[in-house]
Protein backbone atom coordinates (compact mmCIF):
# COMPACT_ATOMS: atom_id res chain seq x y z
CA UNK A 1 0.00 0.00 0.00
CA UNK A 2 1.42 3.36 -0.67
CA UNK A 3 1.88 5.74 2.13
CA UNK A 4 -0.19 8.97 2.35
CA UNK A 5 3.45 10.93 2.27
CA UNK A 6 4.54 9.18 -0.86
CA UNK A 7 0.76 9.85 -2.75
CA UNK A 8 0.87 13.14 -1.75
CA UNK A 9 4.63 13.93 -3.26
CA UNK A 10 2.81 13.55 -6.69
CA UNK A 11 0.71 15.79 -6.49
CA UNK A 12 -0.18 19.79 -5.72
CA UNK A 13 -1.41 20.41 -2.36
CA UNK A 14 -0.60 24.11 -2.07
CA UNK A 15 -1.99 27.43 -3.90
CA UNK A 16 -5.02 27.87 -6.23
CA UNK A 17 -4.97 25.08 -9.57
CA UNK A 18 -5.17 26.57 -13.21
CA UNK A 19 -8.30 27.44 -13.85
CA UNK A 20 -10.03 25.53 -16.53
CA UNK A 21 -7.33 23.30 -17.06
CA UNK A 22 -7.87 19.30 -16.94
CA UNK A 23 -6.64 17.97 -13.99
CA UNK A 24 -6.23 14.83 -12.27
CA UNK A 25 -7.45 15.23 -8.54
CA UNK A 26 -6.55 13.25 -5.04
CA UNK A 27 -9.26 13.06 -2.95
CA UNK A 28 -9.64 11.53 1.00
CA UNK A 29 -12.54 10.38 2.89
CA UNK A 30 -12.81 8.04 5.90
CA UNK A 31 -11.56 5.33 3.98
CA UNK A 32 -8.38 6.88 2.77
CA UNK A 33 -7.20 8.48 -0.79
CA UNK A 34 -8.18 8.32 -3.93
CA UNK A 35 -8.17 9.60 -7.34
CA UNK A 36 -10.99 10.19 -9.31
CA UNK A 37 -11.23 8.29 -12.59
CA UNK A 38 -12.22 11.26 -14.48
CA UNK A 39 -10.48 14.94 -14.68
CA UNK A 40 -11.46 17.59 -13.06
CA UNK A 41 -11.59 21.62 -13.63
CA UNK A 42 -10.97 24.59 -11.13
CA UNK A 43 -13.40 27.22 -11.88
CA UNK A 44 -15.21 29.37 -9.52
CA UNK A 45 -13.24 28.43 -6.42
CA UNK A 46 -14.29 25.03 -6.59
CA UNK A 47 -13.25 21.38 -8.40
CA UNK A 48 -16.22 20.71 -11.27
CA UNK A 49 -16.47 17.06 -12.91
CA UNK A 50 -16.67 16.35 -16.80
CA UNK A 51 -20.20 17.09 -16.45
CA UNK A 52 -19.75 20.36 -14.60
CA UNK A 53 -21.26 19.63 -11.31
CA UNK A 54 -19.33 20.76 -8.08
CA UNK A 55 -17.16 17.66 -6.98
CA UNK A 56 -18.32 17.43 -2.94
CA UNK A 57 -15.64 15.09 -1.89
CA UNK A 58 -12.58 16.24 -0.30
CA UNK A 59 -10.04 17.12 -2.38
CA UNK A 60 -6.32 17.31 -0.98
CA UNK A 61 -4.11 17.44 -4.54
CA UNK A 62 -4.09 18.06 -8.17
CA UNK A 63 -1.75 17.69 -11.06
CA UNK A 64 -1.94 18.05 -14.75
CA UNK A 65 -2.79 14.86 -16.14
CA UNK A 66 0.90 11.87 -16.50
CA UNK A 67 -1.06 10.58 -19.36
Amino acid sequence: MVSLERRLSEFTTEGDPPADEHLEVLCRDHNGTYMLPFTCQWRAGAFHGQGGSRIEAAVIGWRRPLR
